[in-house]
């Protein structure tokens, strides 16, 4: 990862908070700096909500969570750190002062990034030595979820530290998005900016309150901008014709005096609290981390969505999920040889929100994906791969019994034990017990009969010597193991 491998997050709050659970999901450590006496204790339940996101997001491998360390110093946060993200308030002034201190006890290669969301990294960098390590990255709340993050440089930074930090967010998962020339508040925030304007004028003239301008964005172009942003949304309603037949059908309302862009109203008391209130009134008593994971859960179900779109290739933020779990499977975690004695732990699921059902529990074909993805990771233990599969060799099963024991709902982390029961080179036996990792309580079992099989001529064969082998002697280690009560069991025999 560019060769960052510790990073310095100076300010916890929900920005800084972001990136920390961003940062250590990566596998990096952390060290957090913020003089805020609470903000161990706010940061706590972000991490919790990242967390549980993050294992929804990517339910297979994922790195060994990164250290985080709270610091009593900046000096002791960023003195050995790669990277440095500063995440104070927008306050320039601050922002200057902080950065300087930055600057002046942190490595001399390492790079300092700024989350400002609109002050100019030119303004930044005018009390640094080293100005040309610093540079913008503004992110998107949630931090953790969220991938686009903005890079502007100033006048005095280099073009390869703009380089070397594409590289660095892209390796996290997220989406760089270089902004060629240094502007105010940059590109994301601008758009924002446009349309809550508009907002607080509808809420400011009694137009639509809070609540009903939100419904509007979701239940309409929202859904549109989630997966095609705008552009490519007014080209379809361009028609055949496209966006040239779009800007010329619809070119002249821009000039209708609808907008009030370029005002705002006054953000008194009175309107303050009817925002204020109406707010209230739409969260119907959910607290901020509630909404944070109903917010996380549905972000994660869009981009799990986007991802199986394209022939599975992904669109948009799906796309880049992809790539990004493509990444993490290309460079596997070590992980230690597996005690063959013992039944074998080599498939773990986390339970999303498209596997429930409409009594929010797993739905029964879910089970059976979670055994099959354990069926497969005990066939590339035994050394069934790619090569072996283009030769015309693979594995069938035949036969399968499952039982269902308990419920499995959104966001638990299961785990699936396999025990080898008998293997005579062409047949191979197995049982899986899959557990809640949370209560410990056996959710399913699967036994499963398995052929080897030359795959031109359908038949069963006996395997390859190695694989042979390999059958035989976790059949062997396992023998001694005891036989779960469930093996051989019928359908409907009673407990």
């Amino acid at each position: 990862m560019t060769g960052i491998r510790k990073v310095a997050v100076i300010g916890g709050g929900v920005i800084g908070g972001g990136w920390v659970a961003r940062f250590a999901q990566n596998g990096l450590d952390v060290a957090v700096y913020d003089p805020d006496p609470q903000a161990e204790r706010k940061l706590a339940g972000l991490m919790e909500n990242a967390a549980h996101a993050f294992a929804a997001l990517i339910p297979g491998d994922r790195p060994v969570f990164g250290k985080v360390t709270f610091v009593s110093s900046m000096r002791e946060a960023v003195e050995d750190a790669d990277l440095i993200q500063e995440s104070a308030p927008e306050q320039l002034a601050l922002k200057q002062k902080i950065l300087a201190e930055i600057d002046a006890h942190a490595r001399a290669d390492a790079l300092v990034a700024s989350s400002t969301s609109g002050l100019l990294p030119s303004d930044l960098q005018q009390a640094m030595r080293r100005p040309e390590r610093l540079f913008v990255a503004h992110p998107f709340n949630p931090v953790y979820l969220v991938p686009l993050v903005e890079l502007v440089a100033g006048n005095a930074t280099a073009p390869e530290t703009i380089e070397t930090a594409k590289a660095f967010y892209a390796a996290l998962g997220m989406k760089p998005l270089h902004v060629r020339k240094e502007i105010d508040a940059f590109i994301g925030d601008r758009l924002l900016e446009a349309l809550w304007r508009e907002a607080l004028w509808l809420v400011n003239d009694d137009v639509a309150t809070a609540e009903e301008i939100d419904d509007v964005i979701r239940y309409s172009f929202g859904l549109r901008w989630a997966q095609m942003g705008i552009f490519q949304v007014y080209r379809i309603a361009g028609g055949e014709a496209g966006m040239r037949h779009f800007m010329a059908q619809f070119g002249p309302c821009l000039k209708w005096p609808w907008t009030k862009l370029m005002d705002v109203p006054d953000l008194t008391d009175a309107l303050v609290d009817k925002i204020s209130d109406q707010s209230d009134a739409q969260a119907d008593g959910l607290s901020i981390r509630d909404l944070e994971r109903i917010r996380d859960d549905n972000l994660v179900a869009i981009m799990r969505a986007l991802a199986g779109q394209a022939g599975g290739a992904g669109w948009g933020a799906g796309e880049l999920l992809n790539t990004y779990e493509a990444s993490l499977a290309v460079t596997p975690l070590p992980k230690a040889a597996p005690d063959i004695t013992r039944p074998l732990d080599l498939h773990t699921a986390t339970v999303l929100p498209e596997w429930a059902d409409y009594n929010g529990h797993m739905t029964e074909y879910r089970y059976l994906q979670v055994l099959g993805d354990a069926t497969d990771a005990l066939l590339a233990l035994i050394g069934l791969d790619a090569e072996m599969l283009a030769s015309g060799r693979s594995f069938y099963t035949v036969e399968s019994h499952l039982r269902h024991l308990a419920e499995g709902k959104v966001g638990d982390k299961l785990t699936v034990s396999t025990q080898v029961l008998s293997s005579d080179g062409k047949r191979l036996r197995i049982f899986h017990t899959i557990t809640n990792d949370t209560t410990g309580d056996v959710v399913a079992t699967g036994e499963h009969m398995l052929l080897h099989v030359d795959t031109t001529s359908g038949k069963a064969v006996t395997a390859e010597p190695a694989l042979g082998e390999t059958m035989a002697k976790l059949a062997a280690a396992h023998a001694g193991l005891a036989v779960p009560d469930a093996a051989g069991r019928a359908v409907g025999q009673p407990r």
